[in-house]
């Protein structure tokens, strides 16, 4: 695997999705997961474990999507857990990780909700 920068910051994590994803990087996304994450992506799917989260995004960046920076909501940190969030742009509900730092002191994605719907009224 190439040497890819690393989130230095949880919220680093955001930012390097971003620009790995307009960059076509599947692998460079999917870098930034653990080895076990857990993505809920499709939809009422769930997409375990790095390599079925590069496959994924393989065929998700096939299509060329161009992604925005979405400014994070603040940082709930907690040792080496912490969660990030964004609420996106289009105001469609919001967007939410898990994310663990690492031995070399890196974060990494564990849980990622990239989608929630805003709650029916």
């Amino acid at each position: 695997m190439p040497e890819y920068e690393k989130a230095t910051r949880p919220e680093d994590i955001t930012r390097l999705f971003v620009e790995r994803s307009n960059a076509g990087d599947a692998a460079g996304v999917a870098a930034l997961y653990e080895e076990g994450a857990v993505m809920a992506y499709p939809p009422g799917e769930f997409t375990v474990g790095r390599e079925a989260i590069r496959a994924l995004w393989e065929k998700v960046l096939s299509n060329r999507p161009r992604f925005e920076p979405e400014r994070p909501l603040p940082t709930l940190i907690s040792g080496d857990i912490a969660l990030t969030s964004t609420p996106p742009k289009d105001g469609a509900g919001a967007r939410a990780q898990v994310v663990r730092r690492q031995p070399d002191g890196s974060w990494l994605r564990l849980l990622d909700q990239p989608e929630f719907a805003p709650p029916a009224r």
